[in-house]
């Protein structure tokens, strides 16, 4: 064998497992790559796969139409400008807006979806048309109107908010409950409005049940759709909450600060040597009570042994029935009859026997008085 043979399998033997190793890691790093996609989060964001995103919405009609996702109102007009006249603008989480966005986009006058609107934004898209009721989020509504989008579509789960128009007000009612409808459409200069007040039907767990995916592409049915999703307002140019602050109550937290540090001086002060105390027993409340009761037990005290229960009783109870330890006998009866709804004379007979106490005769009436006591205590939680 050569010597640059065995060169060659010296080197091999070397690199061969960190090798391995270092091949495996690399499969499994791409591996987990692979699944490591991140996606949007959020109720309706149409990128998110959350069961209350809209992805899979937005994905079934990108087939067949251009949807174009934006985030603030601005690039809402911006989308509808580029869009033309075949296109629709569906607004979500519209209480994200400012007045004058939703003013803005009103002013527009496009074909809007509004999802769940606010009362204001109702008041700039639709005016006269009012919230007038809920209905329960698992029912299921049949459209019973005229409207294409729905007709075509049938029943869907657009149970939640209801809306009405006022009185002589051109309107088209869809989806009819018992305290209005859950589409309503009506017309906006030159184009229209409509109404959902619902985004249940259009999410991504909801989609594919009823007619709930013919309903929302339908009412989407446009060449460009406008999908407006705004994201939350961020602050500019705030004030901290020390320029917030008067002057006069940041000089007035010098003289605090010097009193704090006096008093830490004060009370750090060393108080001299530790004095050794003795401290007393320390005896358990499970073992006291058992020592009492093996002293009444080995002198048979059942008298004092009932006494004893009667007294906890009433400790326990008193409380709960508004007395006050030095209450008469008739009105501790009293009340705790009436609130157990039993006989007086029965109540009287087990806290206040005569003599002799029928429950200290022997340990089997003890036990019986304690039952009934533990009873009725529990009666009175």
């Amino acid at each position: 064998m050569s010597t640059s043979e065995t060169g060659w399998r010296r080197v091999w033997r070397a690199v061969r497992i960190p090798g391995a190793v270092l091949i495996v890691l690399v499969v499994v790093a791409v591996l987990a790559s692979l699944g490591d996609e991140q996606f949007p989060e959020g109720h309706m964001d149409p990128g998110s796969v959350d069961p209350q995103g809209g992805r899979a919405l937005v994905q079934t009609m990108q087939e067949d139409r251009d949807v174009h996702v934006v985030r603030s109102a601005d690039g809402a007009e911006q989308a509808l400008d580029a869009a033309g006249d075949n296109s629709v603008l569906a607004v979500f989480l519209d209480h994200r807006l400012e007045p004058g966005e939703v003013r803005s986009l009103a002013e527009l006058e496009s074909d809007t979806l509004l999802v769940q609107p606010t009362l204001q934004t109702l008041e700039e898209f639709a005016p006269g048309v009012d919230m007038s009721g809920r209905t329960e989020s698992d029912e299921t509504l049949d459209g019973g109107c005229a409207l294409p989008a729905v007709a075509s579509a049938g029943p869907a789960d657009v149970a939640g908010e209801l809306y009405e128009a006022a009185p002589g007000q051109a309107v088209t009612e869809c989806y009819a409950a018992a305290s209005g409808s859950a589409v309503v459409q009506v017309e906006h200069g030159s184009g229209t409005t409509t109404v959902v007040g619902t985004d249940h039907f259009m999410t991504n767990t909801e989609l594919a049940d009823e007619g709930n995916a013919a309903l929302a592409m339908n009412l989407m049915d446009a060449e460009d759709v406008v999908w407006l999703r705004p994201d939350v307002h961020v602050p500019e140019d705030s004030a901290t909450l020390t320029e917030l602050l008067p002057r006069s109550l940041l000089w007035s937290a010098v003289p605090l600060v010097g009193a704090l540090l006096l008093l830490a001086l004060w009370r750090g002060r060393r108080l001299g040597a530790l004095v050794p105390e003795s401290l007393p027993v320390v005896v358990r409340a499970a073992e006291t009570t058992e020592g009492r009761a093996g002293l009444y037990h080995s002198r048979k005290a059942r008298d004092r042994a009932a006494a004893a229960l009667r007294t906890g009783f009433l400790d326990r109870v008193q409380g709960k029935l508004g007395l006050r330890p030095d209450d008469p006998r008739e009105t501790v009866v009293s009340a705790l009859a009436t609130r157990l709804g039993e006989d007086p004379v029965r109540v009287r007979a087990l806290l206040y026997p005569d003599r002799p106490d029928p429950y200290a005769g022997d340990d089997e009436a003890l036990n019986r008085l304690a039952e009934e006591l533990d009873e009725r205590a529990r009666r009175l939680r």
